[in-house]
């Protein structure tokens, strides 16, 4: 891999990253809810299944997945449903008051575990069929044929996954910064239906997804 083509798939992953997405709202329901401690784990779940996309598409499988009706369909519909769900639990989020001086009397939405922060943020790229059309149609622009697959495939990988936690910790970091304008119950309610909503709505998107036209 030449410098001109690594440094071409830099810009391309930058706009990749930066553009919205269900990882950028998961990041900035999370940060504004958590804390961007608590979400990085989340954000590294969205890592985890970013490296399993970009390798699905590296390997050749992901090809064969647009190729399939039936299983292109499957995971669209596992990851439109999952994403709803997604949207409903942080619209029925309980609520817990936290009257001590540290906290502000901010009230927050309970974290859950690192371990299930990890798995929703997995998930949620996982199983995003977007990813993968665009993945399959970009990643092999930069992949040069003559040269060993897997050496190429991690150095994309490293770069597109530093810029990611980059641009997702930004995203927390940004949307935690304002949780001093929900210092009361109410206003944490009408946030986690906001997010709720928003999650809810790009699962319904999915739906819409169609396989690349010369599949």
């Amino acid at each position: 891999m030449t410098f001109t083509t690594w440094i071409t798939f830099f810009f391309a992953a930058c706009l990749i990253a930066v553009s919205p997405g269900s990882g950028a709202v998961l990041s900035m329901s999370h940060g504004l809810s958590y804390g961007v401690r608590k979400t990085t784990g989340t954000i590294l779940g969205l890592q985890a299944g970013l490296m399993l996309v970009l390798f699905i598409a590296g390997a050749g499988v992901g090809s064969i997945l647009l190729a399939s009706e039936v299983a292109f369909s499957i995971v669209k519909i596992v990851g439109a449903l999952y994403l709803i769900y997604l949207g409903v639990s942080q619209w029925r989020a309980k609520i817990e008051v936290r009257p001590d001086a540290a906290a502000r009397a901010a009230s927050q939405t309970a974290a859950p575990p690192l371990r299930r922060r990890f798995l929703l943020g997995f998930l949620t790229n996982a199983t995003n069929p977007k990813g993968i059309i665009f993945m399959v149609a970009v990643l092999p622009q930069f992949i040069t044929h003559h040269a060993a697959l897997l050496p190429q495939l991690l150095i994309l990988a490293a770069t597109m996954c530093t810029i990611d936690l980059v641009v997702m910790h930004s995203y927390a970091f940004a949307a935690s910064s304002m949780q001093h304008f929900f210092s009361d119950a109410r206003a944490v309610k009408k946030q986690n239906r906001f997010f709720g909503g928003v999650l809810m709505a790009v699962g319904a998107t999915l739906f819409f997804v169609k396989r690349s036209p010369g599949a």
